[in-house]
Parts: C-alpha cells; structure tokens; sequence
C-alpha cells in the first residue's frame, strides 16, 4: 500500500539479493530506546531506477544530511560501503530523537587515518576512542574496527560509543526491539519500530481515520511493528504490527481498509489500481499488510497526487 510504504519508510527502497544484516559489533553501539530503524544492504542499492525514485521522495531530512556526509566525506569512494543502518533513538529519559548512522564495509581505515593525519585533522578523543569531522559536513565519525563506522553529530557519535563501551545501555537490552529483528533481519532490508515510532506511523498512515474513537481505543496496544521492502522482482512491501490482542488487531485492520476504500473512491485509477494490489488482514493479535506491483505499476504510482500527498503527511 503507498501511504504505508510512504509513512514508514525513513531510507527509500532498494533492490536486493542478500540480507542486510548487522554485525555483533554494529548492535553493540545501537542505544537502547530506538524508536525506528532502518537497515539496507547497499551494494547493489543503484540498481534499481524505482526505487531510485522512491528513494528520492520519501527520505526526511535528517536522513538525506547523514547519507550526503558519508557520501561528500569521500569514505565511500571506492564502493567499500555494504550495509547501512539509520537509527532514530531517544535517550536521558527525554521524548526528543536523535539520529545515528552506522555502516558497514571493508574500509581502509590506515589510509584514511592516514589522511586525517596529513590534512591535521584533529580528533575528539573519548576515552579510547577517537572522533573525526567528516570534512565540511559538520558530521563527525568513529570507527570501532575496519568494518564498522558510527557517524552522525558528535553528540549521536558520542552515545552511540558509550553504548558500545557499555556506558549506557544498548539495544541488546530491548527485549521487544530485538524480537522484531528476528522477524525481519534476514531480509535484504527491513525496518523495526518500537510502541511509540509504531503508534506514530499508524496515525499518520491512517489519517483522518487516526483521529476517530476506535484508534484511540487500541493505540496504546500498537506495541511494535516491522517490514521489508524488496525491489528485486517488482515492488513487495510487507509489514506487521503487533498488537498482542486480536480485538485491537481487527479494530486497526477495518479502520485501515477504511482508509483504503476511502483512498479508492477519492483517487485516481492509478490510485486504485495500487490499492487494489494491497492486501490487509489480521490474526493472532498482528495486523499483516502486504503490497505487491509490477516496476511501471509502481512508476506511475509515484506520479499520482495521491503518494505525493501522503509522503507530505
């Protein structure tokens, strides 16, 4: 469904063959609390004109500034990069989010201190770890071994190291972030989104249905959700929200395909063809929602004022 894909989705799809999965190492420095994350396998991210342009018109801003300052940091330059993770997160107790980046790859992290040390570029050094600017991006990284960077603001650099230091507590310790990475992990890319990124999504997701009685009724049973997207073969969206009853999941189900018909009545035949390519049931106390089209389906979707109205919610 396109107002699902759009309101979830932080970094636009790819088309994929492996899995995006994080290292031991990569999980080590994630804070606890995240609210959102998304993991890609970006090796064969540019493949794929689709979701190119998916890509292009769903990323927020905070994303578009992580990935620019990897990118003009010129760490990328020889294609090293192969999985990249982007994790919205609160901390002290605090309902502001916080961005962090962490990449994945075979980085030639001698030469590249190598540089840093002949441009004088002077390092943050925090215990035993030392922090660099990423150029003129004013974005800072870290490398904790010659595959794994953090980067982001020196502030997000610097929490995601008290975590890998053990400083702070890490995601490793959320116990329902982590079952939903087993639902999804072994996918090329995959996101999870904890109760409060969950509730959130669905109520943009929904609309004006988010504001009636009935969503009011089970938001604060909406405990997690997670979903992949695969650009492989077409466009495969699927995704769950877990509820852990199955009234709150039959409640959020009908008021989302009344979403859909209202969408089918309001909308263009591009429109309608989209969501009549959407399924969405419940069971078990999940919400399952399930896309699928073919590249020029998706293509003229992207077109319609409709996705370009929910990308703007």
């Amino acid at each position: 469904m396109p107002g699902l894909m759009a309101g979830t989705l932080l970094l636009g799809g790819v088309p994929f063959a492996l899995a995006a999965q994080l290292s031991s190492d990569a999980r080590a420095a994630i804070p606890r609390d995240v609210q959102q994350m998304v993991v890609i396998d970006y090796r064969i991210m540019q493949n794929s004109p689709t979701a190119m342009e998916l890509r292009g018109q769903v990323m927020p801003p905070e994303l578009k500034q992580l990935e620019d300052a990897l990118r003009k940091s010129g760490l990328n330059d020889n294609n090293d990069l192969e999985q990249l993770a982007f994790i919205l997160y609160r901390s002290g107790g605090s309902d502001d989010v916080h961005t962090v980046g962490i990449a994945q790859g075979q980085f030639p992290v001698e030469d590249v201190l190598a540089n840093f040390k002949k441009q004088k570029v002077k390092a943050t050094v925090l215990r035993t770890n030392k922090i660099y600017p990423m150029g003129k991006t004013g974005m800072s990284v870290s490398f904790l071994d010659e595959s794994t960077m953090v980067f982001g603001s020196l502030g997000a650099v610097k929490e995601a190291l008290d975590v890998r230091d053990g400083v702070t507590q890490s995601m490793l310790t959320n116990a329902q972030v982590m079952d939903s990475m087993r639902s999804v992990d072994s996918e090329p890319l995959w996101s999870v989104l904890d109760e409060k990124g969950t509730q959130t999504m669905m109520k943009q997701v929904l609309g004006e249905a988010g504001s009636v009685a009935d969503f009011d009724t089970v938001k604060k049973r909406m405990i997690a959700s997670y979903y992949t997207m695969n650009f492989q073969h077409g466009v495969r969206f699927d995704m769950s929200v877990v509820t852990g009853d199955s009234f709150a999941a039959a409640t959020v189900s009908s008021l989302l395909n009344a979403a859909v018909l209202y969408k089918k009545m309001s909308g263009s035949d591009s429109d309608k063809a989209a969501l009549d390519d959407t399924s969405i049931s419940s069971s078990s106390g999940k919400l399952d929602v399930h896309f699928a089209a073919t590249d020029a389906q998706f293509d003229s979707l992207l077109k319609t004022p409709m996705f370009a109205s929910m990308v703007k919610q």
